[in-house]
């Protein structure tokens, strides 16, 4: 058998957490304090996300779904309801529906900024609507004024996914400063990242009290009590809870990426627009659009692929992965998957559908550097000729 010779190229990655030495030391200290589980490094940084987005109550809790479904769970959406959702969304802004027994009802998005079509809602309002949850997808802000509007007006709930957008702006304000609850993610490829984990922010310190509790088995005080009293303290449970906990070790590396948030925005920005620059001279490419009074944090690059193109999105997927270039489908759509179309049976959103077919997702990350991005272009740039 014969050797290979030569080095293997280096992959490019879609994304790359945005570590050093900081986080490294954090974790260290936190496992030597012997406190590794929910405790003072979590309230650290609920603190500091609270004051970054300009709420007033942070919680923290194991995963964006986590956030998600405790926030309907506390808005009391129950069998029998129906949420309003894009289906052009990572499948978790579903299943979180289906988790608390409710109907998702999905909703087809604007082409231009890949969120939903908020002149779409009304037509699928019924007696059983309760909410809407407004995707702020890839990091880009929904239409929050309109999307409020029309709730308000219907009297329902919006949730806001920003699981994308920690550090995006509407019209001024930053993302978890606007919704009556908004929620964030700190998965790998976002901007900020714990290793998982998520943030419910609100204004209301009713639903804030009650996530506390319920995050950690319905206990009605926190272990962080119980340990500094002076006097024994027997907890007791007032509800049923969940095991939601985010951990002091996943705390101390959120709470050293929320220092590096202000940089990662520049780096991220940045590239962006190079990509901005390059693409938009291509008649086969679509850069991303962003309106006016918007402000993305880019958290992942998108381009659509003209039907126009001598080559199909996933053929163009497949070269750059052979050239070492790691890329995604721009987003999936859950009511083409499997256990919806179980569910709900067959739907028709034409926007969503040429989306799925014609987006991808192509490397950004703040350490990438400029080689590596001309790299990406040109392959793109190559391939799609």
């Amino acid at each position: 058998m014969k050797k290979k010779t030569g080095k293997q190229r280096k992959l490019i990655p879609l994304a790359r957490p945005y570590f050093d030495k900081a986080e490294e030391k954090a974790v260290v200290s936190v496992i030597r304090s012997g406190w590794v589980t929910q405790g003072p490094k979590v309230e650290e940084l609920e603190n500091l996300v609270k004051e970054y987005v300009g709420a007033k109550n942070a919680v923290a809790v194991s995963s964006a779904t986590t956030a998600l479904f405790l926030s309907l769970y506390l808005k009391g959406i129950a069998p029998g309801d129906e949420v309003i959702v894009p289906s052009f969304s990572f499948i978790a802004s579903a299943n979180v529906i289906v988790h608390v027994g409710a109907k998702p009802v999905f909703i087809d998005i604007d082409p231009k900024t890949y969120n939903l079509d908020p002149e779409k809602i009304e037509g699928l309002i019924t007696k059983k609507t309760r909410a809407i949850i407004a995707v702020d997808q890839v990091g880009l802000p929904c239409n929050l004024d309109r999307i409020r509007q029309i709730a308000a007006k219907h009297k329902l709930f919006v949730l806001e996914d920003a699981a994308c957008a920690i550090g995006s702006q509407y019209q001024g304000r930053k993302i978890g400063s606007i919704s009556e609850v908004t929620c964030f993610s700190f998965h790998p490829r976002k901007l900020v990242t714990t290793g998982d984990g998520g943030m419910i922010v609100t204004n209301s310190q009713k639903l804030a009290n009650r996530a506390r509790i319920l995050r950690h088995q319905g206990m009605g005080i926190s272990d962080m009590v119980r340990h500094k009293s002076k006097v024994i303290i027997h907890e007791k449970y007032p509800e049923i809870g969940f095991n939601f906990r985010m951990t002091d070790i996943e705390a101390a590396v959120g709470i050293e990426q929320m220092k590096k948030l202000p940089r990662a925005l520049k780096e991220r920005e940045k590239l962006a627009k190079r990509y901005d620059q390059a693409f938009s001279k291509s008649k086969y490419l679509t850069p991303p659009f962003i309106p006016e009074g918007y402000l993305s944090n880019r958290q992942t690059y998108i381009i659509r692929l003209s039907q126009k193109a001598k080559i199909t999105r996933d053929g163009l997927m497949q070269k750059l992965l052979t050239a070492g270039i790691a890329t995604r489908r721009g987003v999936m759509a859950s009511h083409l998957e499997a256990p919806y179309r179980k569910l709900l049976g067959r739907i028709s959103l034409p926007e969503t559908e040429k989306a799925v077919k014609e987006t991808i997702a192509v490397p950004l990350y703040p350490r990438m550097t400029i080689n590596e991005q001309d790299d990406v272009i040109e392959k793109i740039l190559k391939y799609i000729q």
